[in-house]
């Protein structure tokens, strides 16, 4: 079975066409899956206040014909949390953000957005996971990569890479501007970085 994962899409609606017609020209069959940040909130963490909008598109972007192609489950990630906590309306799309989980597993894998845990320093990058199993998939910093126990090892698109062992993190890269996206195969537990 084949996992294409994809996430940081931030409402690029073009970069999202590209992505997913990668994936049902490479992989037709992979079930797809979400790392969150589906989409944009146009309200910055340093701007939240008090105030609820009672319309998403003040406080989001959703470019026409965006919602149709987000035919896939995934996992909430910190822009769809902020529009949560930003807004107060029955609209059904922000009652598919709440329906939104903060994990799930596929396979022996854990998916999370990854800004649970604690990022920074210079470069600004993750600093540390808490995790039980692995691998783990996840987005958060826009940047493909793959650790084991904490050490980061060089990648490059279009190779397999074994995820087995212990502490395995997969940073499945970038919808937006990068069109990244990786391809978890669960019968070989590897996991292939891709590039529309």
């Amino acid at each position: 079975m084949h996992y294409a994962l994809l996430g940081d899409i931030h409402s690029s609606k073009e970069d999202l066409e590209k992505v997913l017609m990668d994936i049902s020209e490479k992989y037709p069959e992979a079930v797809r899956v979400g790392t969150g940040d589906l989409f944009e909130c146009i309200i910055s963490k340093k701007n939240i206040t008090d105030q609820k909008f009672t319309k998403l598109k003040d406080v989001m972007i959703i470019p026409e014909g965006f919602t149709e192609l987000l035919t896939f489950l995934s996992v909430s990630g910190n822009q769809e949390d902020r529009i949560m906590m930003i807004t107060e309306t029955d609209d059904p799309l922000r009652e598919k953000l709440g329906t939104m989980p903060e994990m799930l597993d596929i396979a022996t894998a854990k998916i999370i957005h990854g800004h649970q845990w604690k990022w920074g320093g210079e470069p600004w990058a993750l600093i540390q996971a808490d995790v039980d199993e692995s691998p783990v998939f996840y987005g958060h910093s826009h940047t493909s990569k793959l650790s084991r126990n904490g050490v980061n090892e060089a990648i490059e698109f279009g190779i397999p890479y074994d995820v087995s062992g212990d502490k395995v993190l997969v940073n499945v890269g970038a919808v937006v501007i990068d069109r990244e996206w990786a391809l978890y195969n669960v019968s070989e537990n590897t996991v292939t970085f891709m590039k529309a």
